[in-house]
Formats: structure tokens, C-alpha cells, sequence
């Protein structure tokens, strides 16, 4: 379903890392941190072990909690809510719009208490949430945002990139990502303060420069390696064109794909997406696994987009959910939703073979 690609460039990247026996975070996690500082136009950066990592640090640094709740979208990859449980919060789920796989916006006002303290939401897929409605939120309420970025590194909002727009933003680098170093993630945000205590954190509660050093936090080892940095340093010079050749490929999946078979993804006038994954949609469930299987039969693979997090087992069973009725577009994108392959690697051929499968499925009850 995606593949990453890593050219000799990247790959003499790692190995000179590996020559020099420094591999531990070192220049080369800085040099990344100051090209994503200068690529995307923030003041802070850390880069640390990985995606839900940098979730974790966020939350810890803005003081999140026992009991405190975190707004956030039902439909996500399970790490969104893990990371709010992990510090002792509740995970307070707000269902989607079914068009953008996004946060409903419009009923994210209605789940705010005075046990709020960070809203959350999720760049579903690489398409920015509609932040204008959040941002205004968050200044009515003096309540903090975490953009989950993962799966959108490069997307813009209405001219500006994702992760610009709340007190943290995270970017994830797994090998589904657009960059990646096999594991990783990406912290940002404007605020010396925060990032300060990010850096503090990651790295077992070490004063950032201090010499000796001195422990002033009960921290973490969340540091990122200088060969996974050397890595990623080395794709962020070609990070554009992978951009570019992703939607060049969707291009072809909407030209294509027949319509009465399933619904594409909706991209809002003023987006820009990253497409780190193509989801469609089915009618029901039953097509939706159909279709899976048939597409396997034929040599593709697809697999789900996300979950319904309300729907997996810890959750059910803590909080008592009825995701068919309390939370039905998150129910509906995991139920009948499949993620089609795209990567910077597949071909227009690929593209092609998979459509005309799909134009020819035929369901049999």
C-alpha cells in the first residue's frame, strides 16, 4: 500500500552518521530541527523518537493531567487518544465530517467543561481541519490546541502550513509518511518556554546546555538518533516534488474511479493536501470487506484508514460506547473506509490497474 523511497543521497546520509560514530542525538538532530524551523516558519522545533512521543511531551508540557479532558476526534489513529490516557486525562471524543475525515467543528463547543484543557485536533489523512472555528474557540475558552500533524506535513489551510496555528503541533515520521526515519516524530511550536521544557523532557529530564548537568525533571528517553536525523535532513530537499507526485497520482484515482462505487475524499476550497493516504468510502460494511478481500485476490493491498476509537476494545469496555449512535460518521469512515495505495513510489500503471479493478467489482450478496 506505500512504500518509502530513499535515493543514494539519503542513503549517504546515514552512512556517514554511522562512520562517524556519533549516532546518538547530536548536530545532525539540530541541523533538522533548524531546516523545519526555516521550512515551515516556526521559532521552535524538537525532534524525538517518534510521533506519539511528541503527543506525550506536549501534553505533559501544557500540564495535562488526572481527570483533565482532551477534546478529540473520533475517528484517528488510536495513538490521538492513547497519549491523553498516558497522562492520566479523558479522552473526549467529538464524531467527524464524513466529507474530510476531520473534526466536526461545529460540535466541538458543545463537549467543552471547565475540565478542558487542550483541544486536539487531527489533520485526518493530510487535509487541515477547518482551524479558524478551533482557533476562535481556543481564544474564547483560553484553551490550548495540539495539532495532531501526523499525517500532514507540507498541507496548508488557507495559505498557511499545518502545524502553525496552535501552542504544539506533531508531525509524525513513520515510513507512511511523506519523510521518514523508520521511527520518529516532530514537535513544533512558537514558544521558547514550551520547547524548552520539550527538550528538557525527551531527554531524562536534563536542563538543556547545562554542564554539569543537572536533572530537573523526571524525564523520558524520547530522543531521535543523529542517523534518523541525517536521513530526514536529507529528504526535506525533495520534499516538494514527493508533494507533488502524490497528487498527480489522486488526480488519477478521481479522473478514474466510477462514482456509484464509492465516495472520494472531499478537499475544501483553501485546502491543500498532503495525501498521505487515499481513503474512499463504501455503502456498508459488507461491500466495504468484499471489496478488500477481491483487491487482495488481485495482488493489491489495501487496508483500513484509521479507526473509531470510541469502537476499540479499551475504549468500549472503559467508557461504555455505542459508536453506531453516539459517534456514526467516525463509525461509518472505519467501518466501510479503505485506504487505497499511494506513495511516492507507485506508478500511473498501478494507479490504473487498481481503478479498473475496482470499476469492474461487482458485490454478491
Amino acid at each position: 500500500m506505500s512504500k518509502p523511497y530513499l535515493d543514494e543521497e539519503d542513503i549517504s546520509a546515514v552512512v556517514d552518521v554511522l562512520k562517524s560514530g556519533n549516532l546518538v542525538q547530536g548536530s545532525k538532530v539540530l541541523e533538522l530541527e533548524t531546516k523545519i524551523k526555516d521550512r515551515f516558519g516556526v521559532t521552535q522545533c524538537s525532534a524525538v523518537s517518534n510521533g506519539t512521543a511528541s503527543l506525550h511531551l506536549a501534553l505533559l508540557a501544557l500540564g495535562v493531567g488526572k481527570d483533565d479532558e482532551v477534546i478529540v476526534p473520533a475517528f484517528s489513529y488510536i495513538a490521538t487518544a492513547n497519549v491523553v490516557e498516558l497522562v492520566g486525562a479523558i479522552p473526549v471524543f467529538v464524531d467527524i465530517d464524513l466529507a474530510t475525515f476531520n473534526i466536526d467543528v461545529s460540535k466541538v463547543e458543545q463537549r467543552i467543561t471547565p475540565k478542558t484543557k487542550c483541544i486536539m485536533p487531527v489533520h485526518e489523512f493530510g487535509l487541515c481541519v477547518d482551524m479558524d472555528p478551533i482557533l476562535e474557540l481556543s481564544k474564547k475558552y483560553n484553551i490550548p490546541i495540539i495539532e495532531d500533524a501526523a499525517c500532514a506535513v507540507g498541507a496548508k489551510y488557507k495559505g498557511n502550513y499545518s502545524g502553525t496555528f496552535g501552542e504544539f503541533a506533531s508531525f509524525s515520521l513513520h515510513p507512511r509518511k511523506s519523510i521518514t526515519s523508520g521511527e520518529g516524530g516532530i514537535l513544533v511550536s512558537n514558544s521558547i518556554e514550551l520547547d524548552y521544557k520539550i527538550k528538557t523532557l525527551r531527554n531524562h529530564g536534563i536542563e538543556p546546555n547545562s554542564i554539569p548537568m543537572k536533572f530537573v525533571e523526571a524525564g523520558f528517553n524520547y530522543r531521535l538518533t543523529d542517523f534518523q536525523a541525517a536521513m530526514v535532513s536529507s529528504q526535506m530537499r525533495r520534499l516538494e516534488a514527493i508533494l507533488t507526485r502524490k497528487a498527480e497520482l489522486v488526480k488519477i484515482y478521481y479522473n478514474l474511479l466510477r462514482k456509484d462505487i464509492i465516495t472520494l475524499p472531499f478537499v475544501p476550497i483553501g485546502s491543500e493536501h498532503s495525501w498521505q493516504t487515499f481513503h474512499v468510502v463504501l455503502s456498508n460494511h459488507a461491500i466495504r470487506n468484499a471489496l478488500q478481500e477481491y483487491l487482495k485476490k488481485n495482488q493489491v493491498f489495501v487496508n483500513y484508514g484509521a479507526q473509531c476509537i470510541p469502537e476499540m476494545d479499551f475504549y468500549k469496555n472503559k467508557y461504555h460506547f455505542d459508536s453506531q449512535q453516539d459517534f456514526p460518521n467516525a463509525y461509518k469512515a472505519y467501518s466501510c473506509g479503505l485506504a487505497l495505495p499511494l506513495c511516492e513510489t507507485t506508478t500511473e500503471d498501478e494507479i490504473n490497474f487498481v481503478c479498473e479493478l475496482i470499476n469492474k467489482f461487482q458485490y454478491a450478496e
